[in-house]
């Protein structure tokens, strides 16, 4: 006997399923919205969008529910524009930290979050963090990342076409410019006067610490017992201006990226750097020539002491006001692995990882600029620590604006330091305290050598 229609049963059932329907689709709305987290990244290094395309891939492999976006800004406009973002509450998850001062007073304002126990912060040493420390170090505010060497990169096609060596001393390196100068088809030096920052970084920080006495003449100046007009700063000062004759014509003019281009188009023979230039150099721009590097040559009167300047460059941190704090924090524990260390080492040779892994670099010139620590001291550079905190007087941008004065006949060495110590003197009091923990510091990053 057939089974007679049941219209109520039918009823009952397509409600089932219509409510089966909804809860379905309920679940996938909730799963959209667990994976909808989006971290940005704030930085000033435009240039490593490639190396972070590949850190957040990796990141992902493992935590596909969290999006990251690295943001940069232009380097030069960073500190005011993150700044103006986190006073208004518009600034990324995550913000890329430049050491010391800078960073310290960002979390002094309460800009940045309290990291000290992150999982795998252990993999950084004391002297690692000191650059983004509180003063008694007992509080690390960011991940450390990488750091750089300063030096001379060089045109080796064209030295070994004309028999040029790299120099011992500097008084060699003098003599060497006066050598190209004196070939005439290539400029001695690729850098200009027209930003600051280059002839500081580029300049007197790389070759100064060979004439006021290494690190140990830096935090002189912390603790009072050096000026930046003394005899061993005004001689680097005095160094500095040895290079006047060699620059590119119209280097009033020339910025940054101009004297990049002047080298790697193969008409510079010269390029005052560090090894952040290598990346670019070989990946980004390119050069039909064959790139050496040699260290900042220590003056005939050292008996072949040399000092290098190994610069804590950056660091990530955690933004306090982040909505997205738990994935925010799982990405910045990802950035204290190997497999980070790894990616970054790679993809940014020349930038060498902050993390207590060992990193083999496959990048001859990037292992140029390490070889050197094998038989110099190393310090960092002059203004970074304790001197650059003050939110009226800035010493980094009183180096800038003397050391393009005097290169273009505007001061003398004397007058560029005694500008400087002038600005210094009317703010900073030097402190027994901070002398300690920077020669503390100083002693750690020896013995983690």
């Amino acid at each position: 006997m057939p089974h007679k229609f049941n219209f109520r049963l039918v009823q009952k059932l397509g409600g089932v399923v219509i409510l089966m329907a909804i809860a379905c689709l309920s679940l996938q709305a909730t799963t959209a919205k667990a994976q909808s987290t989006t971290l940005v990244i704030e930085s000033w290094r435009t240039e490593d969008t490639a190396v972070w395309d590949t850190i957040i891939a990796d990141f992902n492999a493992t935590n596909p529910d969290i999006t990251v976006k690295f943001e940069p800004t232009k380097n030069t406009d960073y500190n005011a524009a993150v700044n103006a973002k986190l006073a208004s509450g518009t600034a990324g998850d995550l913000i890329t930290c430049r050491p010391f001062d800078v960073s310290a007073t960002m979390y002094k304002a309460g800009y940045l979050a309290d990291l000290t126990n992150l999982p795998g912060m252990e993999h950084f040493t004391q002297f690692t963090r000191s650059a983004w420390q509180t003063d008694d170090g007992k509080t690390t505010y960011c991940v450390p990342i990488a750091t750089v060497l300063h030096g001379f990169i060089y045109n080796k096609t064209y030295f070994d076409k004309n028999g040029f060596k790299e120099p011992a001393t500097y008084e060699d390196f003098i003599a060497l410019l006066g050598a190209i100068k004196k070939e005439g088809s290539l400029t001695p030096l690729a850098i200009g006067t027209k930003e600051g920052w280059t002839t500081t970084s580029m300049g007197f920080d790389n070759i100064g610490p060979n004439f006021w006495g290494g690190d140990k003449g830096r935090l002189g100046l912390i603790d009072g017992t050096r000026k930046f007009n003394d005899a061993g700063f005004v001689s680097a000062f005095a160094a500095l201006n040895e290079w006047a004759p060699f620059l590119p014509q119209g280097h009033e003019a020339i910025a940054y990226t101009d004297s990049q281009d002047l080298f790697t188009g193969g008409k510079a023979a010269i390029f005052p750097a560090g090894s952040w230039e290598i990346a670019g150099f070989e990946k980004t721009i390119g050069t039909d020539f064959t790139m050496g590097a040699f260290k900042a040559p220590p003056p005939a009167a050292n008996n072949g002491t040399c000092t290098v300047s190994d610069q804590l460059d950056h660091a990530i941190g955690l933004n306090p006001a982040s909505k997205n704090q738990d994935a925010a924090k799982k990405f910045l524990t990802f950035v204290t692995t190997q497999k980070f260390a790894e990616d970054y080492e790679k993809g940014v040779p020349g930038f060498y990882p902050l993390a207590d892994y060992k990193i083999a670099s496959d990048d001859p010139l990037a292992n140029t600029f390490t070889s050197w620590l094998s038989s110099c001291g190393t310090t960092m550079r002059s203004s970074y620590q304790k001197l650059d905190s003050n939110s009226d007087h800035n010493t980094e941008n009183n180096l800038w604006q003397v050391t393009t004065e005097m290169l273009q006949g505007k001061l003398t060495p004397q007058q560029a330091g005694d500008f400087v110590q002038k600005d210094l003197d009317a703010w900073y009091k030097p402190s027994v305290a901070a002398a300690a923990a920077t020669t503390a510091a100083t002693a750690a990053a020896t013995a983690s050598k």
